[in-house]
């Protein structure tokens, strides 16, 4: 297996990066279940995200290589209601030549360290899970990659939720996972 090389570059992303960030997100939307979204965002909502979640203290990195974007991770709020603001829901999409490497672990590694440091309490996973039609792919929503590497980060598995989304004409299911944090439950976060 190839891996990505050490160089590179995790940083907040800005808005330069955001058509990048919006074509993958596009790939994920339109071919796959990983994500609920039916239709893909425009560079104005990754804009509009951008904004709102740096705004409020939040990352929003990307993983820059020889100058391309290979992928994004942010942390956005769990729930509106504001006793969950210590909670985040993690997000993590990579190009897809760009899967297997290294990069997603790297990219979580450092959205873990970043929320912490953001003061919040604790990062939820929501992964899809879609089981295999007779004769189809053994993972069809590659749910094994994703879990294997929020648990190689720290998180331990939550709950499952049946047939909660409906997409490409299947219900998919999805597995819960957390993270508690060391932060206090300060900084940026407890003044939003």
């Amino acid at each position: 297996m190839h891996r990505e090389p050490a160089d590179a570059l995790l940083r907040p992303a800005v808005p330069a990066d955001l058509k990048a960030v919006a074509e993958i997100y596009a790939h994920y939307v339109e071919r796959t279940v990983i994500t609920f979204d039916e239709q893909p965002l425009t560079v104005a909502d990754w804009e509009q995200r951008l904004a709102r979640l740096t705004g409020d203290g939040l990352p929003f990195l990307v993983a820059e290589r020889a100058g391309e974007i290979a992928g994004y991770g942010y942390a956005a709020p769990w729930r509106p209601k504001p006793a969950y603001r210590y909670a985040a829901e993690d997000t993590l999409y990579l190009a897809p030549d760009r899967t297997g490497r290294g990069l997603g672990r790297a990219l979580l590694e450092e959205l873990v360290l970043r929320s912490e440091q953001a003061g919040l309490r604790q990062l939820i996973a929501v992964v899809s899970d879609l089981p295999p039609e007779p004769g189809g792919p053994a993972d069809p929503a590659g749910t094994a990659a994703s879990l294997a590497l929020h648990e190689k980060c720290g998180f331990t598995r939550a709950g499952r939720l049946d047939a909660v989304g409906y997409k490409h004409g299947r219900w998919v299911d999805t597995v819960l996972l957390r993270r508690r944090l060391g932060g206090p439950g300060t900084g940026a976060a407890a003044a939003r």
